[in-house]
């Protein structure tokens, strides 16, 4: 079995000050990273903020011989997010990896939850992930090299009452993978989505504290190391937690084709037992394919030739 190294390259790791990120940011120090260790050192409610946690990583690195910087900026500032840079790219010369970990909770139902807590959440979940990844792109495309991570959850994927916000943010992750797996891959840029659980403080209080101890950071850590190898897949979304580790996918089904007289609310509805039926079902790479399929129903049924 090749060993996964990262000997010469350069991580950003978001939200590493302690739970994932700093599992993740320890981890790709131990297999050769230079690691930057960003957090801004708030409470899990975003509140806050201090460079003390992340130091304490990077020392912790350091101390074990490894290389690693502390930077807290605020993922949600362009200001902050472009300083961590640039501060990596003058010592270290580039940067190879991001990890986009950082995130907060305000949990309440969606009824008693102020548009402020969900706007919040979506501006750190998915803004920050934007905005960090909008800083190394460019430098990853002319380096011919990038390994991005986003941080999904199963709140977005499946769903988690009370979690319309970070639900909402996590999901818009996936779709941002999806687009940026397209327009990275002729650079050798691959991006692929963690969907992790783990026993933390943003999930302390949730889970029983037996269940917790198989719920190891460290568990999921190791999905992390697989998705950024220079080996690693691409557009996956890797569910990982407690020594399981699974792929979360998106399949359409073949649906049905309903010609001009029948496109009506009734006959859709009278016809979702087979437009629901999973029988055939594929995954798409490109949104084009979709339409693609649906337009090849209506031309046969037309009787004209596509293309």
């Amino acid at each position: 079995m090749k060993p996964i190294r990262f000997d010469g390259q350069v991580a950003i790791v978001t939200g590493a000050g302690a739970g994932l990120g700093r599992s993740h940011a320890l981890e790709l120090a131990r297999r050769g990273a230079k690691v930057v260790v960003n957090d801004l050192g708030g409470a899990v409610d975003g509140t806050g903020g201090s460079i003390s946690a992340a130091q304490a990583v990077a020392d912790e690195i350091i101390a074990a011989g490894g290389e690693a910087m502390a930077h807290g900026a605020n993922v949600t500032s362009p200001e902050d997010v472009a300083d961590m840079v640039e501060t990596a790219r003058q010592r270290w010369g580039k940067i190879d990896i991001l990890i986009n970990n950082a995130g907060i909770l305000r949990d309440k139902s969606f009824s008693k939850m102020s548009l402020e807590d969900f706007r919040t959440v979506v501006e750190v979940h998915l803004m920050g992930s934007v905005t960090c990844t909008k800083a190394v792109w460019e430098g990853m495309k002319e380096a011919g090299y990038g390994r991005i991570v986003m941080t999904s959850s199963s709140s977005g994927i499946y769903g988690n009452f009370g979690q319309s916000n970070y639900g909402a943010a996590k999901m818009a992750l996936v779709g941002l993978m999806n687009v940026l797996h397209l327009e990275g891959r002729k650079y050798n840029i691959r991006v692929n989505t963690l969907s992790p659980t783990a026993y933390t403080r943003m999930t302390e209080g949730l889970i029983p504290p037996e269940a917790g101890q198989l719920m190891t950071p460290e568990s999921v850590t190791a999905g992390l190391i697989a998705l950024v190898g220079e080996d690693a897949p691409e557009r996956t979304i890797l569910a990982a937690g407690a020594g399981g580790y699974a792929a979360a996918k998106i399949y359409e089904t073949p649906g049905v084709y309903l010609p001009p007289e029948q496109q009506t609310g009734e006959h859709v509805a009278a016809a979702l037992a087979r437009i629901t039926d999973p029988a055939g079902q594929e995954e798409y790479e490109e949104g084009g394919r979709q339409t693609l399929k649906f337009l090849g129903h209506a031309a046969a049924h037309f009787g004209i030739k596509m293309g």
